[in-house]
């Protein structure tokens, strides 16, 4: 997903002479290549949302068995809040200021940005249309997109049910889902994906161009991370997790085999994630997309695997499953401007740091995430997004953000191209954790986000959900 591309248009009207004219030009059979464009989108939409699937199977296997309702039910509950927050307010503040999907067959289409304009330049700040879908309803493309960017919010808002499980309390999940899907994943998507400011760093400063996130690295996996980081802060440990004798309690999950199933699920849909996110299916990169997706996540699993093996003597097939989504998550923003060889060698860097990042939050840090998602999102996202900074080739992405040329990253003559990514990243950091850590801040004071201490022993199932995964006979 992203602001330009040599199908998809994805820029504020004003920017028209900018856009490549490969995009422009409609040849003969535009109305059925632009039909099975469509039908590819809504495809893997449906992937992507399948996701979901995985994402439950995980985060409960991860977890204890009497916990398993309750964290199943934050990932069934996260689709339908954030779904309807996300069409009511998220859409529009997030791509209310794209004018046109061109390879989806869209006309223009009623679009406004909330610009900042300084010193001769625009930075899109938020969108201000598209709110309920009201003055797009008659338009294919713009339905396609919708539920396509709304099964990457739901990736994104899913992320803290991991990390914050078996102690969150389920209303302030609930007003969290909110939150989440119609003002907090939406303002850093507008920025990236929608027209903002950090997408014209390229032709507002010369900065490469611009920040790009292919499939969301940073969008959706980083702004994932970093919030569930923020939420573990305001959360607090699980009791039992760190000992006043400074020993740190094993809390291990029931159903490692729940867990490895959805990590392949989850592997299986990003597919969907990465390949879809082309908006094409006439785009042939396609083919070098999947390839990559799956060297990084193969190279991430067993280098995990490898490091805990030579540290520990035996293998952690739970460690390894992270590694592996480590892997998915850092391709997603670079998998389309990379050779395989590149891909390779940053699901490897995914693998090492999913092992150590896991261990530095836990042992060095005290931040108790019973499942890993810092580590795996938060932290492979900010190297994915860095690594389109480092191994972009320059053979993808001509006209990306309305910048002249293909993405190329530092290793091929493009600083500039980096420096937007950590401008990037470092504006995620800030703004994502601080609006994240005031959000789960006011909750605190006023409703609370943790379950009292005797729910928390008994466990959320019998206690805050009224039911047993596995009840006794």
């Amino acid at each position: 997903m992203t602001l330009s591309r040599h199908y998809l248009i994805l820029v504020p009207a004003a920017s028209l002479a900018l856009w490549p004219a490969a995009v422009l030009a409609a040849g003969p059979g535009a109305g059925v290549e632009q039909s099975l464009n469509l039908a590819w989108v809504l495809v893997a939409g449906f992937l992507v949302m399948f996701m979901q699937l995985g994402f439950a199977m995980l985060e409960t296997g991860f977890t204890r068995a009497k916990n398993a309702v309750n964290t199943m039910a934050m990932n069934l509950a996260i689709y339908p809040i954030g779904l309807i927050g996300f069409f009511l307010v998220g859409y529009g503040l997030m791509l209310g200021g794209v004018g046109q999907y061109a390879s989806l067959g869209s006309a223009a289409i009623a679009h406004h940005e909330l610009t900042l304009h300084l010193g001769g330049r625009s930075f899109g700040l938020v969108g201000l249309t598209k709110f309920g879908l009201l003055s797009v309803a008659g338009d294919p493309g713009s339905m396609a997109m919708f539920l396509f960017a709304v099964v990457f919010m739901d990736t994104a808002a899913t992320i803290p049910t991991g990390a914050m499980a078996e102690r969150w309390k389920f209303s302030a999940f609930f007003i969290y889902g909110l939150f989440m899907s119609m003002l907090l994943y939406p303002l850093y998507g507008n920025w990236v994906w929608g027209g903002g400011w950090l997408a014209q760093l390229g032709v507002n400063f010369g900065l490469g161009h611009g920040e790009v996130d292919f499939a969301g690295s940073s969008v959706v996996h980083m702004t994932g991370g970093v919030t569930a980081l923020a939420g573990t802060l305001v959360l607090g440990p699980r009791i039992g997790k760190f000992r006043r004798d400074r020993t740190i309690g094993a809390m291990p999950g029931h159903n490692l085999p729940m867990a490895v199933a959805g990590t392949l699920i989850l592997a299986f849909g990003w597919f969907g994630f990465n390949c879809g996110s082309t908006f094409a299916a006439s785009d042939s990169r396609i083919a070098l997309i999947a390839v990559n997706t799956m060297l990084s996540s193969a190279a991430g699993a067993l280098c995990a695997l490898m490091a805990m093996w030579v540290r520990y003597g035996r293998p952690d097939i739970a460690i390894t499953c992270n590694g592996l989504l480590g892997g998915l998550v850092a391709v997603t923003a670079p998998c389309a401007f990379v050779s395989p060889w590149a891909a390779l060698l940053i699901g490897i860097v995914a693998g090492l740091i999913t092992d150590w990042s896991v261990i530095m939050l836990e042992r060095h840090l005290h931040v108790d995430d019973p499942v890993g998602a810092i580590a795996v999102h938060g932290v492979c996202g900010l190297w994915g997004a860095l690594a389109v900074g480092i191994f972009a080739d320059g053979s993808y992405g001509a006209g990306w953000n309305g910048v002249a040329g293909s993405v190329r990253g530092l290793l091929f003559g493009d600083a500039g191209q980096f420096v937007a990514q950590l401008i990037g990243v470092g504006v995620n950091l800030i703004v994502i954790f601080t609006l994240a850590l005031l959000f789960f801040t006011i909750v605190e004071r006023t409703i609370g986000n943790r379950v009292a201490a005797e729910v928390e022993w008994s466990g959320l199932d019998t206690l805050e959900m009224g039911s047993d995964a596995y009840p006794r006979s």
